[in-house]
């Protein structure tokens, strides 16, 4: 018991932390609040069951999105009834098909330079955020683990199951996507100017 107890106590003290990484990743991939919040429930669910199996000193996090995101493609395998192999870029075509909707807070900011720099980065982040999603499923992820995870490419191509070269390239084919998207949100926004 007391062995249970202290795997528990461990399991928290490395693995919860991870959770609003986890759930902002799951956001992305379903498009939908309580969705994501079962995907993530249901990867800690997985991750505690499983604990035994995690190699101490290795990374944690990679893990826990590996465990995400095989959990993700087995729920689409149920709702769609494919019997084995999956591609993750019909998971793709599935998600485009929903809206994404965000919440916003009902409170009202005063008209100071504050809030107006408060509204700004708020619109600019929703903008980057939408350019983001807008990205098919697989550049989306690499950028996401790389870019705002943090994770090596040897640990993204271990989650993802595919050759560190493939995330090389994913990440560059979708780093320029994003850079384009932002691009002609910079130039229709003002902050770049047109050329004449």
């Amino acid at each position: 018991m007391r062995e249970e107890n202290n795997s528990r106590k461990e399991f928290e003290e490395i693995a919860m932390e991870h959770i609003d990484s986890l759930y902002s990743m799951a956001i992305r991939l379903v498009f939908n609040k309580e969705e994501a919040e079962d995907l993530v429930q249901e990867t800690y669910l997985k991750a505690y069951r499983f604990f035994n199996t995690f190699q101490k000193g290795t990374n944690i996090k990679a893990w826990l999105f590996k465990i995400l995101r095989n959990t993700f493609i087995n729920k689409y395998r149920k709702t769609v009834n494919l019997p084995s192999e999956i591609l993750y870029e019909d998971v793709e075509s599935v998600n485009s098909n929903l809206s994404y909707k965000q919440e916003s807070d009902s409170g009202e900011l005063t008209d100071t330079l504050e809030s107006k720099y408060i509204e700004l980065g708020n619109l600019m982040e929703d903008d980057v955020k939408q350019a983001i999603d807008s990205l098919s499923i697989e550049y989306r992820e690499a950028i996401l683990l790389s870019d705002v995870e943090g994770l090596s490419y040897q640990e993204i191509a271990e989650i993802a199951n595919v050759p560190i070269g493939t995330i090389k390239s994913r990440l560059n084919r979708g780093r320029k996507l994003l850079q384009k998207k932002l691009w002609e949100y910079a130039k229709d926004r003002g902050f770049i100017k047109r050329e004449k």
